[in-house]
């Protein structure tokens, strides 16, 4: 089979090189079809923006009067960082005493087995039913292609904050 040729990247200097999406499975009981949410990240995912992300989930989840989240984690290390794990035990705190969003427990997988996380399967669809073989998608047009394909509503982006010098 002949390799394929590498596509070129736009040159337009405003376009972000990457995209990177966080995403969240609900599977409700009984057994509904699942609800996914998406949120984009401007920049690169770190611990930061992880963190709004989960704020994000637990304030959806609690609006729909969940009291859990399980996080089927692989080992990026925004995932693994001292400061989400300290964040995870400042919200499980908070929740304990207040009741005002979700406990959150964090489910590491094994490092070589992403199909444990039920997740995955549905970004692999998404991503084949997105993407184009022959030419590569701008930023808005793909972001637009993820959002209709999953039917969710548009979300603002999440933000990696600047660094203070």
């Amino acid at each position: 089979m002949p390799k394929r040729p590498e596509r070129a990247r736009p040159t337009d200097e405003s376009a972000p090189k990457a995209l990177a999406c966080d995403g969240l499975l609900v599977r409700h009981r009984p057994l509904q079809p699942g609800q996914l949410g998406r949120r984009f990240v401007d920049g690169r995912p770190g611990r930061a923006v992880t963190t709004d992300f989960l704020a994000w989930c637990g304030e959806r989840l609690a609006a729909q009067g969940m009291t859990a989240l399980f996080l089927s984690w692989d080992h990026a290390s925004w995932h693994t960082s001292p400061a989400v794990r300290s964040w995870l035990r400042t919200h499980h705190q908070t929740v304990k005493h207040t009741a005002k969003s979700v406990r959150m427990v964090r489910g590491p997988l094994p490092t070589t087995s992403p199909w444990l996380n039920p997740i995955e399967p549905k970004w692999v669809h998404g991503k084949r039913a997105v993407s184009e073989p022959d030419r590569l998608l701008s930023a808005a047009a793909l972001e637009a292609r993820v959002y209709a394909y999953y039917g969710c509503a548009w979300e603002t982006h999440l933000c990696m904050p600047k660094k203070v010098a």
